[in-house]
């Protein structure tokens, strides 16, 4: 396998992007396409902004995939789940949103994301989306994140 680090963020100087749109992606051949294993990413402090009150929303996302032929490379993805810190979205827009920009960059054989955010007005508000039924023979752990409970 052969990846030209020039192109990827891995091993270069690189910032912060300021919003989603400017954070750049990359996806590095998998080497072991065509057998079936689970990626997991997670995310303990995911940050966003609440579009109308501009206050910050907490939440912790797991990231769980079957690759295809792509993964995703971990910096890049820090670098872009950071960049929704000064973002303004729901908790619905930020969860599936990610999910579907990584379906689209890695065509996984099968993804699924959570988003367990922390209480809004009291509230907490869960989100899940996923791509399909996981395949058969798939470890799939449960994604270890507790229901919220008050204290």
């Amino acid at each position: 396998m052969s990846i030209d680090a020039t192109t990827l963020q891995l091993g270069q100087a690189t910032h912060l992007p300021t919003s989603p749109e400017e954070a750049r992606l990359d996806r590095v051949p998998n080497p072991h396409a065509g057998t079936s294993y689970l990626a997991r990413f997670t995310c303990p402090e995911f940050t966003s902004i609440c579009p109308v009150t501009g206050q910050p929303d907490f939440g912790i996302l797991v990231i769980d995939y079957l690759p295809g032929d792509w993964l995703v490379e971990s910096k890049s993805l820090k670098l872009y789940l950071a960049a929704f810190r000064n973002h303004g979205a729901f908790h619905e827009d930020c969860t599936v949103g990610i999910g579907k920009t990584l379906v689209e960059l890695l065509d996984p054989t099968w993804f699924r994301i959570g988003g367990y955010w922390y209480p809004r007005g009291g509230i907490p508000i869960d989100v899940f989306w996923q791509t399909g039924e996981p395949p058969k023979g798939l470890w799939l752990p449960d994604q270890g994140v507790a229901p919220y409970r008050g204290r």
